[in-house]
């Protein structure tokens, strides 16, 4: 059992990051960049919401390392 202390400090700590909530407008636009791209309809709205907040570069062990999609780099962290 997780003491309710470090839980706490778990929530405020996850509170600082900006989180994307995907709107219609974002769902379309990935579902635009999946039949653009020819990428899974999740990873491009994972690219989409990734570019809404502002990221340069997204990492993912299932994208092309090094490919450019929508002006999000994607990293492999494991090469």
């Amino acid at each position: 059992m997780l003491n309710a202390g470090l839980a706490r400090a778990q929530v405020e700590f996850y509170s600082l990051f900006q989180v994307v909530e995907p709107k219609t407008s974002d769902v379309l636009a990935a579902i635009d960049l999946h039949r653009l791209r020819n990428i899974s309809y999740w990873d491009a709205l994972i690219v989409h919401c990734a570019k809404l907040a502002g990221c340069r570069e997204l990492l993912s062990e299932d994208m092309q390392h090094g490919q450019v999609i929508d002006g999000v780099r994607i990293v492999n962290p494991f090469l």
